[in-house]
């Protein structure tokens, strides 16, 4: 999720459970400590893939949080021995603090590795955007009134109750996407396609309308969309994956890592002399997020993979996100996939 999110979340937890003792410091303090987990962004990487795969890595790990909450609840204690609350309410809340950045992490589409050093595929349970409004606004507002008033025993049942909200609706959110998988899936069956692999993701700012993929194990792919208010069926089109074109990359460690982060939601083009490898968790048709070139053709017209550099491409704007928003409440006017989806083959965007 983005910082400011994640900053309010941890103010929230903090002024909670310690705003008695600590008042208004509590929030300064469960912000810091909120947003100290996406620090691993000061590292930098040689290459994109690296970049992007390496990221909610090892500073996302409930491994590594719960030790350093250890460690802090300790040195706490030590430093101040007399403070007012116990060790024990001390340390649920700095693990509480650290260890639900990762979790509100997982929540989205892009993959944390909530169990780092384990070589799990990166948790992506794909339930809200990265900005909802819907989320974070009712925890900014209390987290800015207990800012304005203290940390009063009102202030501080307010922020309970945002924080006990803003968990209801990450529950309402992967129901949300349960429903657009399987209306998804539904109506594939009903053309006699059988999905080898369905992934909703949550359309920009909202939980309403649904982007659905899914395989159906014959080097091809699905965009669809699928809203809470449908009453049409809903819309898609089928697009190839190319995966016959990353042969030249077997075995290239960078592009098994890009697989293995992705859980192989990868697309493949040869646009011009470069093979641009494409994530589709991200974006939609024609407006993907993360787009790589890892393979060039000389001029013997032979593929070699080369370092990992962007494709850059387009992500849509204002014009787009208004058909989008249209789009939630009136399933009759289909979203123009096709159309979009021209965009993800045309190199002269991205040169």
């Amino acid at each position: 999720m983005d910082s400011i999110t994640q900053a309010v979340l941890g103010a929230g937890i903090q002024g909670a459970l310690l705003g008695r003792s600590q008042g208004r410091k509590a929030l300064l303090y469960g912000a810091l400590l909120g947003t100290l987990p996406d620090m691993d962004v000061l590292v930098r990487y040689a290459d994109p893939v690296s970049q992007m795969t390496f990221h909610r890595g090892f500073s996302h790990s409930v491994f590594v949080l719960t030790a350093l909450a250890l460690v802090l609840a300790w040195l706490i204690r030590k430093k101040w021995p007399d403070a007012p609350y116990s060790g024990g309410r001390l340390l649920l809340t700095l693990w509480l603090v650290l260890v639900t950045h990762p979790v509100l992490d997982a929540f989205t589409v892009y993959g944390t590795q909530l169990f780092w050093p384990l070589a799990r595929i990166p948790e992506s349970w794909s339930a809200v955007f990265i900005i909802d409004p819907v989320y974070t606004v009712p925890l900014v507002v209390t987290v800015l009134a207990a800012a304005v008033v203290g940390c009063t025993p009102r202030a501080r049942t307010a922020l309970a109750a945002a924080l006990v909200f803003s968990t209801a609706y990450l529950g309402i959110s992967l129901a949300g996407r349960w429903h657009a998988e399987t209306r998804v899936e539904q109506a594939l069956r009903e053309q006699g396609v059988q999905p080898t692999a369905v992934l909703a993701t949550p359309m920009p700012f909202n939980t309403l309308l649904w982007r659905v993929i899914a395989k159906d194990g014959a080097n091809n792919y699905y965009e669809a969309v699928s809203g809470w208010f449908d009453r049409d069926r809903p819309e898609m089109v089928r697009l190839p994956l190319h995966v016959s074109q990353a042969g030249v990359l077997d075995g290239v460690p960078l592009h098994e890592r890009l697989r293995w982060f992705t859980n192989d939601w990868l697309r493949y083009d040869e646009l011009g002399d470069r093979l641009v490898v494409t994530d589709l968790r991200m974006g939609m048709a024609g407006y993907y997020t993360f787009r790589f070139v890892m393979a060039e053709r000389a001029a013997d017209g032979v593929w070699h993979p080369v370092t990992p550099y962007i494709w850059p491409s387009e992500r849509g704007g204002w014009a787009q996100m208004k058909i989008v928003l249209a789009r939630i409440v009136d399933s009759a006017t289909p979203l123009p996939l096709a159309q979009w989806a021209e965009r993800a083959i045309q190199p002269a965007l991205a040169q």
